[in-house]
């Protein structure tokens, strides 16, 4: 009886979020970003879905939300990705004559760009582990759990 009763408490836990609920997180999240995007000073402008990812991060980080509870419709919304980006591919393409002007200047600035951006999120993560196994005192091998 008690495996029983273990079986379903398991089965319920790893049941999904229905779609509103996940859409909703999503809102209300977006919602709290909103209202703080405008703390920020106008010489710091940081964009409301920067700050509700910073928001929505955190939250999974400190397992205050669960990735079940957001996992479908954040699936779903990353499967729109190529569409979204369909409108920038237009402009680029009606701006041939810029790109043929600037094209070497642009492409050396995303080059110069990308590689800063790669190592500053490198150096980022090194220190965010370095804090972990210092502050916290955890190491960062993934823990296995056993299947017997």
């Amino acid at each position: 009886m008690a495996q029983q009763h273990a079986t379903t408490e398991t089965a319920t836990e790893e049941q999904p979020t229905p779609i509103l609920v996940q859409m909703s997180i999503f809102a209300a999240i977006l919602f709290v970003a909103s209202l703080i995007s405008p703390l920020f000073p106008a010489s710091l402008p940081v964009p409301t879905p920067v700050i509700g990812i910073v928001i929505l991060y955190t939250l999974l980080a400190t397992h205050i939300l669960k990735l079940r509870n957001v996992e479908k419709f954040a699936d779903f919304m990353i499967s729109l990705i190529a569409f979204l980006f369909v409108p920038a591919g237009v402009q680029l393409a009606a701006s041939l004559d810029i790109l043929k002007a600037q094209g070497l200047q642009i492409t050396a600035v995303v080059l110069i760009a990308t590689i800063v951006m790669l190592v500053l999120v490198s150096y980022t993560a090194v220190g965010l582990i370095w804090l972990r196994q210092h502050l916290f005192h955890r190491s960062n091998a993934v823990e296995q759990e056993s299947t017997l």
